[in-house]
């Protein structure tokens, strides 16, 4: 199996789509990415998986914490802005909760301080404690075969 046919198979499996941020003496960073998950309710803890040639994971290093901003449906174009995808001159406006940069408009923002690295092959996973956590109504921006996805309406439960 090569790497291709992994990530090809891994892309499978739909996810959610994030913006990572961060805070490195008050120069905002962020970066896509669909890496995320809940670890532990009590206490309230997140991972990350952040790849090794990413400039994001030295600034989360330097920091200390992290920002998860989870992407609305309508926010296709903030994560191909922080992908990369969509050159931009102008610097992006993050709302600051917390004294922290997230992405505004998202379903969900929250803070977290580093709790814990591990060092998973070209990745590293941070785990975070959860200091703040805002949450808002809506669809999720979903990414799944290397395309974006909303939800079916038909298979919707309420």
């Amino acid at each position: 199996m090569d790497s291709r046919e992994f990530r090809n198979a891994m892309g499978k499996f739909a996810t959610g789509v994030t913006v990572i941020s961060t805070d490195v003496e008050g120069t905002y960073h962020g970066m896509t990415a669909n890496g995320f998950m809940s670890i532990s309710l009590d206490p309230a803890l997140v991972a990350i998986s952040i790849g090794e040639r990413a400039q994001t994971l030295q600034l989360i290093k330097a920091s200390g914490r992290f920002g998860v901003s989870i992407l609305a449906k309508n926010q296709v174009h903030v994560s191909k802005q922080f992908a990369g995808q969509i050159p931009s001159d102008e610097a992006f406006r993050f709302d600051v909760t917390n004294g922290f940069p997230l992405v505004g408009d998202s379903l969900v923002q929250i803070v977290c301080e580093v709790e814990q690295e591990i060092l998973a092959g070209d990745h590293t996973i941070f785990i975070g404690k959860v200091e703040k956590m805002i949450v808002k109504d809506g669809e999720p921006l979903l990414f799944s075969c290397g395309k974006y996805a909303e939800l079916d309406p038909q298979y919707a439960v309420l």
